[in-house]
């Protein structure tokens, strides 16, 4: 691990496959630091992403952050990866009926962009994945 910029950063032995065109990041959003630490460790040791990173909250004073998962956004079997990443320690939020979002993989040329909010919307999104009621995979 390694803090930069307000973030802490965790590289896999895949980092350098990352192309800055096609990369992009799942994310969750956190407000324990140490929970989000030991979930990127995590998901490095698991070979469950390229890199990962999550707000230092330390150095940047902030209550809340988040955590973005890395992988190239044509790399299916990654995505399957991660999701069920996620899945696996409860990352992804439900409705109260439930059902998961339908959360969005941000591009990181969609975030250089300034794509945030209403502006942003996901091109790569869960329920091309899972059925969002069942939680059952797609494909």
């Amino acid at each position: 691990m390694e803090r930069f910029g307000g973030w802490c950063w965790y590289l896999g032995d895949k980092a350098k496959l990352l192309k800055k065109h096609k990369c992009g990041k799942w994310m969750h959003f956190f407000s324990n630091q140490e929970f989000a630490m030991h979930l990127c460790e995590k998901a490095i040791a698991e070979n469950v992403c390229y890199e990962c990173k999550c707000t230092d909250m330390e150095s940047t004073g902030e209550k809340t952050g988040v955590i973005c998962f890395y992988l190239n956004g044509d790399d299916i079997e990654n995505h399957r990866k991660v999701i069920q990443f996620m899945l696996d320690n409860d990352l992804i939020r439900k409705t109260k009926t439930g059902k998961l979002y339908n959360i969005s993989f941000k591009f990181d040329d969609e975030t250089r962009a300034q794509k945030y909010g209403a502006d942003f919307e996901g091109s790569i999104k869960l329920a091309q994945f899972l059925n969002l009621t069942t939680g059952e995979w797609i494909r």
